[in-house]
């Protein structure tokens, strides 16, 4: 029976707590966490449905009709949400507005199956007044988003699972071939990295030199550039294309000649002013944060990748500092305006703002105008100086960014001056003009508060640094001293950090500010790009996954293409187009475009060994294998011969393997594949060598090594394999063949240059044997595994805190270690960091590095260092979040899921 009480859904557990309070006792408040049902995979979708639904989980020929179902995972919440649905008189869906809450929201319902009044309850900050009002002013299921979700949704699944299997196929194999996937967003993103990676292999580099020289008067001074010879202007790297050609008439100096002229303009050692330029200038404030400027300033100017800078906000905004951030709004409410004018008058004066408040124009045509950028939430701005000690590092600093950006957005305009000096000298018979430019600002404005971040330049030779010039006039004479001639080289565009390809995917309107953070996380995760410090390099695999979907899906990767496909979800969004009629359109095909179903029905033949290289020069040829890239020689005079493999280091980006690096490649010594000596024990050969998986020793038979350098112990030629005996034809079931060579790898620690015979006899002969337990009799041995060094017992294995233990662990020290609990005190040594107990489990936290990263732990549940964040950052109060985080998620989810029915919305719900 009905208590009485209003049950409140939202997504996130971390906000269940603030809402309850501010709600009160008449309302329950339990969270979803996240989506509570997904598309089934292949293996869950039952043996009656395989025909319709076996392919894609979506009965392409019924409509798109999707087949969900519920995991396991999540079957506890799904009871726990029926439980308290019993003993409710009203439901109210409190997930967040946009597609994706939507969504969640509309599979509630669909699960649930509430018998009580169900409302929408929307709020954009967690604050007792927002929440308060959005109780008050509730509405429908908006079921356009819902539709627009589930298109989303719907097509990522056939658009990947089509072409993903064809990158299996052609690109790669085995581990590596699995990890590939294509994505409808993901796959356009690849391609900009690829392509500027290819644009700056292509770069042809233009050297040119100028002079610099200090400008001096009454006792100051400043710096000026050579900028014309005899009117003519002097060659700037703007001037040159990415062909190292000149785009325009100009002077372009050599070496020699800037020198000489250097030597000509100090001889005469005094220039005139013989021009004076000042111009005003003002400078506006950017607006608000949206989702993509927020994780571009914080790549900037934080260090944080769009996932972390995400993951911060999303935590600042369930704790009730923020609005909500997700929104591609720069809209303020008047409450905000008013509290960021207040606060830029108390901080900076009457005259830091304007007379009226400043609106900014959305330039999206999809902007969600129902939400605000990105702010403080209340309707008093709490300082930063005030949140100190209540957030953890990363909160503290990602608030005070927002904080200023949205504060200075109210404030008034910059005002400066600029003034441009030309100082003119005849040298070596030519006049020479030198010119220099300074700034002063008259009015700082916006500029007290906050000044938005810039991405990199391409050249620094080309900026102009603002610097402070002295009066000067007309006719003046200046001295001209420590002129120095400098040469300087044009650069290709940079590559793409976070921050600016996260820039450049909205200006080509590809994806959505919500997704770019799990785009560059999945583009990443892939192995398609690493990051070299900020910046993002491709692989080579990627460039052969981009290769293969340029030519034979060249439209699916198609910026404008790809970019209508949002603007096309986004008119479902809106009500303007039909989910089924869209969906049919992209799939089968149209007039307008050939369709995914086509496009894949008609591949024909694809050359994968063609398609996964790269003439290097007309000999060497890069490949990509099974086990990464190799340069691939072939030998002119002997072409029929076995072509030479060389592995390129995993360091070494597309742009930095030209043909003399290749040459350098092939050139160099092999590392390892030395011979270190004899083993006394069996007359055989030692050899340390450089596998693919890492460096290793081997033993061999001395009749298999022809020729060894006498100085380096270096392996010049291998003697050909013994022929195999012929066989009768007849298969034989048992199997006879040589033993194999005893093989070991090399420590962290060792390297192939430095590792002697002793070190490697060792090695050959683990595990060691430790000693017996005298209480058991069994035998301890100590040996390295694929988790690190441990010591073994029967079964019961224990790990050591280092390699070097292998060779150095006694009896009596293995023994203590197995007297210790497997799990507890014993590890705590090995902790990075450890904090007080958690609140949830009363056990001291403890921050550790695991075999797939480091994680916090409290002995009871574990929890994953999200990508991006740094463990020296990771404070007591972001520990305990973490795992209350992990805790909410449940047990990790097993093989089998529970099937759901298939739900879809019909015209009669609509």
């Amino acid at each position: 029976m009905a208590t009485g009480k209003k049950l409140v859904i939202v997504e996130s557990p971390t906000k269940m707590k603030s809402i309850q309070g501010y709600l009160g006792d008449g309302y329950e408040v339990l969270s979803s966490v996240g989506h509570i049902r997904d598309l089934a995979s292949k293996k869950d979708i039952p043996a009656e449905k395989k025909q319709a639904y076996g392919k894609y989980s979506i009965d392409v020929d019924n409509d798109f009709d999707p087949y969900y179902v519920i995991s396991d995972r999540k079957t506890k919440t799904v009871a726990e949400l029926k439980r308290a649905l019993k003993d409710a008189d009203e439901v109210l869906l409190a997930t967040d507005e946009d597609r994706e809450g939507e969504a969640i929201a509309w599979h509630l319902l669909e699960v649930l199956k509430p018998k009580v009044p169900v409302k929408r309850m929307v709020f954009h900050e967690i604050t007792k007044d927002a929440i308060r009002a959005a109780v008050d002013k509730t509405r429908d299921l908006d079921l356009a988003l819902v539709d627009a979700q589930e298109t989303r949704r719907v097509l990522d699944r056939l658009y990947g699972w089509d072409v993903s299997p064809v990158l299996w196929r052609k690109v790669g194999s085995g581990r590596e071939g699995a990890a590939l996937s294509a994505g409808r967003v993901q796959s356009a993103a690849t391609r900009m990295v690829v392509e500027r990676e290819r644009e700056r292999m292509a770069f042809v580099t233009a050297d040119y030199w100028d002079v610099e020289a200090l400008a001096g008067k009454d006792g100051s001074s400043f710096t000026t550039r050579l900028a014309r010879l005899d009117g003519a202007s002097l060659a700037r790297g703007t001037d040159f294309d990415d062909q190292g050609q000149l785009k325009k008439a100009v002077v372009v100096l050599d070496e020699a000649a800037a020198r000489a002229l250097a030597t000509a303009v100090e001889t005469a050692a005094e220039a005139s002013v013989t021009a004076l330029d000042a111009k005003p200038g003002t400078r506006s404030p950017k607006p608000p944060f949206t989702t993509s400027t927020l994780q571009q300033e914080a790549g900037r100017k934080l260090s944080m990748s769009a996932k972390h800078a995400m993951s911060v906000a999303q935590r600042l905004y369930e704790k009730g500092y923020i609005t909500y951030m997700r929104t591609d709004s720069t809209a303020l409410s008047t409450q905000a305006v008013t509290a960021a004018r207040t606060q830029a008058v108390d901080l900076y004066g009457d005259k830091a703002v304007p007379l009226n408040p400043r609106t900014y124009r959305n330039n999206s045509k999809n902007a969600q105008e129902a939400h605000e950028a990105i702010r403080p939430s209340g309707e008093f701005f709490r300082r930063p100086t005030e949140v100190t000690g209540q957030l953890d590092r990363d909160e503290e600093r990602m608030y005070d960014l927002i904080w200023k950006r949205t504060i200075a957005s109210q404030m008034s305009d910059a005002k400066y001056e600029t003034t441009t000096v030309t100082l003119a000298i005849e040298a070596d018979g030519k006049k020479a003009e030198f010119t220099a430019s300074g700034t002063v600002y008259t009015f700082k404005g916006f500029l007290e508060a906050y000044e938005e971040g810039r991405d990199e330049k391409r050249s620094d030779a080309d900026r102009s640094d603002d610097q402070s010039l002295p009066a000067l006039a007309v006719g003046d004479v200046l001295s001209l001293t420590d002129v120095e001639p400098k040469g300087h080289s044009t650069s290709p565009k940079p590559r793409y950090t976070e921050a600016s390809l996260v820039k450049a995917l909205e200006e080509k309107g590809i994806g959505r500010p919500s997704t770019f953070a799990s785009i560059i996380d999945v583009i990443l995760d892939r192995g398609y790009v690493t990051k070299r410090g900020q910046a993002l390099v491709p692989s080579w695999v990627a460039f052969s996954v981009v290769r293969l979907l340029e030519e034979h899906f060249s439209e699916l990767v198609d910026y404008d293409f790809t970019a209508a496909l949002e603007d096309d979800l986004d008119a479902i969004a809106r009500g303007e187009q039909k989910r089924i009629e869209w969906l049919k359109e992209f799939y089968y095909g149209s007039d307008a475009h050939v369709g995914l179903r086509n496009i894949v029905d008609n591949l024909g033949d694809i050359d994968a060994r063609e398609l996964n290289a790269r003439p290097i020069s007309d000999t060497v040829t890069l490949r990509v294998g099974k086990y990464g890239p190799y340069l691939e020689i072939v030998d002119p005079d002997k072409p029929e011969d076995t072509p030479r493999r060389v592995n390129i280091p995993d360091d070494l980006a597309p742009d930095e393997l030209t043909p003399e690096k290749a040459q350098e490649l092939i050139d160099a010594p092999v590392a390892g594949n030395r011979v270190l000596g004899e083993n006394p024990a069996n007359n055989k050969l030692v050899v340390v060598k450089d596998g693919r998986f890492g460096p290793y020793i081997e033993e061999t038979d001395p009749e298999t090594v022809a020729a060894v350098d006498p100085d380096t112990g270096e392996v010049l030629e291998t003697a050909p394999a013994a022929e195999a005996p012929a066989t009768t034809g007849k298969k034989s079931k048992a199997k006879t063949a040589a033993p194999k060579n005893r093989t070991a790898s090399l420590f962290r620690s060792m390297s192939v240059d430095t590792i002697d015979l002793e070190t490697a006899l060792r090695l050959l002969d683990l595990p060691r044997v430790v000693g017996e337990d005298p209480a058991t009799g069994e035998q301890i041995t100590a040996q390295n595994g694929r988790f690190g060094p441990y010591l073994k017992k029967g079964t019961d294995s224990r790990s050591l805190e280092s390699e070097a233990q292998i060779f150095d662990v006694t009896l009596e020290q293995a023994l203590e270690l197995y007297a210790q609990p497997k799990y507890g005190a014993r590890r705590a040594s090995s902790a990075l960091k450890e904090f007080d107990a958690d609140p949830t489990s009363g056990k001291p936290i403890r921050l550790k590095d695991g075999r797939f990263g480091p994680y916090v732990t409290d002995g009871e549940t574990n929890a994953t260092i999200p990508r991006g964040e740094q463990v020296d950052d990771v404070t007591f109060e972001r520990a305990v979040q973490l795992l209350a985080d992990k805790r909410a998620k449940g047990p990790a989810p097993k093989r089998t899921t529970k099937r759901s029915t298939t739900t879809r919305k019909t015209t009669a719900k609509k």
